[in-house]
């Protein structure tokens, strides 16, 4: 055969063979498509412990969840064996999973209480021996509901599991190790897992939290917050990292960090949340950092005044890029049990609008765990009735969690160098009194300022001048709202109430340690006929005077603060806890603080003087 045609043969067989592979092969638009494909959602939950169920016990609280090396899940919870309260006779008890959660061991005793108190579970897996230690907590028991009596003969104890906690060593008390004289009241572990850390020249070391009173014969003096670390696999423990913080003899106090969660960041540091108790200090959730490995705080604790939650303790959990936070999302009670997101180590946190909701119940402590992958188990208590209830377990994987959103829209706040407010839901531009304005849907449409120092009014004189209109005959319609929500959190609001043909402005104040007061001011009629009014609030003079069009209506004012020791964020068109929500719109808003004369607000320009915030409401800008 000629060279010249086995060439030619060649050839053709190249072509008709590199053919056929290509018609076998997946186009790259198919291969592209499989190897992005997102995962599914998924979510179920089921309840796992409840006294209907469990027999001997008439209620269980306080969850706390690991896996272990072999990958067995473990949940913990307070068998409260007399009633719910909380130093009753209560034993540790758990429940064991070997499928990922699906199903459940019965009911195991780790700790008898015997008529005492036994309880505050904080498991930490030592993932170099597959041990399984549990942390925990004594006191003297009582046969009714109350709570411990002041001060609390509260002493910590531990025990161990070397067959994925199947069965558990004696209790050690650690009362030497980590109990000093002046931790002398109230002592709590957890109630959360612990973590071991994996970064680090202090790497494998085990870290779980405490808080824990000071007693000096008479009264509180002050509140702990502390790491407790161990580099021995749990043999030998010490304190680290501490912040403590003084009650004064009025019995106020800054901050009072107690439950607190840590939880390992990226870098190797150590994120500590945890519930702040009543303090001074704004926002219900605080947090500090360690660098060393949990054995100093580079700083005291710090408020989050925007991170809604209700007192209430809550677990952090790192996966991935991100750190969730399981917490109830309403700032006023324990309900409404969602996931929220940090993608910056816990610098900041997602709003409740960018949260995932588990449950619109009632829910309360809560703890979480990775169970396998991207999916994370979540333990936490709910009801439908009472956030005690029950405690139930969710599985949930992270595409299931709201997908990380970009920037909202904004509008302008013209308080120098203030920042722009978000504008949520949608809310639409409309004709103004003169210019622009906003229209909200009273769906989800609000605008919501981002916090700062400059906008808590505390015990000062203040006015708020703004325009609305609307024409709801039905529910509550908020103007504005600042500060906290309930009926003892210190706020102040501004709403439309057609039903009860009024507009209502009402404060709530702080008052000392304890004392709480309120007044609120109505105006004849609701002015809910579509047209443009002028609202103008006042404290001052001893007075809380509202004006509608220039038709005043006063009451006595009370004293305190309005925006102390609550959550804290400054909404327009919205109740800080998404429950109610305007149909209509604003125009114009201005907050003072300090009390402007008449003369003052007539002027077309009023000074600018004790400006705390200035929106015109005019435009919105679309994020970027």
């Amino acid at each position: 055969m000629p060279s010249s045609l086995r060439a030619r043969l060649r050839s053709t067989l190249t072509a008709a063979l590199t053919l056929a592979a290509l018609l076998v092969l997946p186009s790259p638009a198919h291969a592209t498509a499989a190897q992005t494909t997102a995962p599914a959602p998924e979510f179920d939950q089921q309840v796992l412990f409840k006294a209907s169920q469990d027999a001997g016990y008439a209620c269980f609280r306080i969850p706390a969840i690991v896996k272990t090396n072999d990958g067995t899940l473990l949940a913990f919870a307070e068998g409260r064996v007399l009633n719910c309260g909380d130093a009753a006779d209560i034993d540790i008890v758990v429940k064991r999973s070997t499928d990922d959660g699906r199903t459940w061991s019965p009911l195991e005793v780790v700790n008898h209480g015997g008529g005492d108190t036994h309880g505050n579970p904080a498991p930490i897996v030592d993932r170099r021996t597959g041990r399984v230690l549990l942390a925990e907590t004594y006191n003297t028991g009582r046969t009714d509901s109350a709570s411990c009596s002041v001060p609390c003969d509260r002493t910590p104890h531990l025990q161990y599991s070397d067959d994925d906690g199947l069965t558990w060593s004696q209790p050690r008390d650690l009362s030497d190790e980590i109990l000093p004289p002046t931790w002398n009241s109230w002592y709590a572990t957890g109630p959360v897992h612990g973590i071991q850390l994996t970064r680090g020249r202090h790497k494998g070391r085990l870290v779980f939290g405490v808080n824990t009173e000071t007693w000096d014969g008479s009264r509180v003096t002050a509140n702990n917050a502390a790491l407790i670390v161990s580099d021995d696999g749990g043999d030998h423990w010490r304190i680290g990292a501490t912040d403590s913080y003084p009650i004064a003899a009025d019995g106020t106090w800054r901050q009072k960090p107690s439950e607190v969660t840590p939880a390992e960041r990226t870098d190797g540091s150590i994120l500590v949340s945890g519930r702040e108790q009543d303090g001074t200090d704004l926002g219900h959730r605080t947090q500090a950092v360690s660098r060393d490995g949990g054995d100093s705080f580079t700083a005291p604790f710090h408020d989050l005044p925007d991170l809604y939650a209700p007192q209430v303790q809550c677990s952090t959990l790192g996966v991935g890029s991100r750190i969730l936070l399981s917490c109830d999302a309403d700032p006023d009670r324990r309900r409404t049990m969602m996931i929220r997101s940090s993608y910056d180590g816990g610098r900041t946190w997602d709003s409740v609008d960018r949260g995932t909701v588990v449950t619109r119940d009632w829910s309360g402590y809560s703890d979480m765990a990775r169970v396998d992958g991207d999916t994370v188990g979540l333990l936490y208590e709910g009801g439908a009735v009472s956030a005690t209830d029950e405690i139930r377990f969710a599985r949930f994987n992270e595409a299931w969690l709201q997908p990380r959103r970009g920037p909202d829209p904004t509008t302008a706040d013209l308080v120098p160098h203030a920042k722009r407010a978000a504008v949520l839901g949608g809310a639409q531009e409309t004709d103004g009194v003169s210019g622009g304005a906003l229209s909200f849907d009273g769906v989800d449409d609000a605008v919501r300022l981002p916090y700062s120092d400059r906008l808590p009014l505390g015990t000062k004189d203040f006015t708020v001048s703004l325009w609305f209109r609307y024409t709801a005959t039905t529910g509550d319609q908020p103007f504005l709202w600042m500060g906290g929500v309930g009926t003892t959190q210190p706020q102040v609001w501004l709403r439309g109430e057609p039903a009860g043909n009024h507009v209502r402005a009402l404060i709530t104040t702080r008052d000392g340690a304890t004392a709480v007061h309120t007044t609120s001011v109505v105006t004849t009629g609701a002015y809910n006929d579509g047209q443009w009014h002028h609202a103008v609030l006042r404290r001052g003079g001893g007075q809380l005077t509202l004006s509608v069009d220039g038709t005043a209506v006063s009451t006595a004012d009370v004293v305190g603060s309005v925006s102390r020791n609550s959550p804290f964020g400054v909404h327009i068109g919205q109740r800080v806890d998404s429950l109610q929500y305007l149909t209509g719109s604003i125009d114009e808003v201005h907050v003072w603080d300090r009390l402007l004369t008449d003369d003052e607000l007539a002027a077309q320009h009023p000074s600018p003087a004790g400006t705390v915030l200035w929106l015109p409401m005019d435009h919105v800008s679309a994020s970027h």
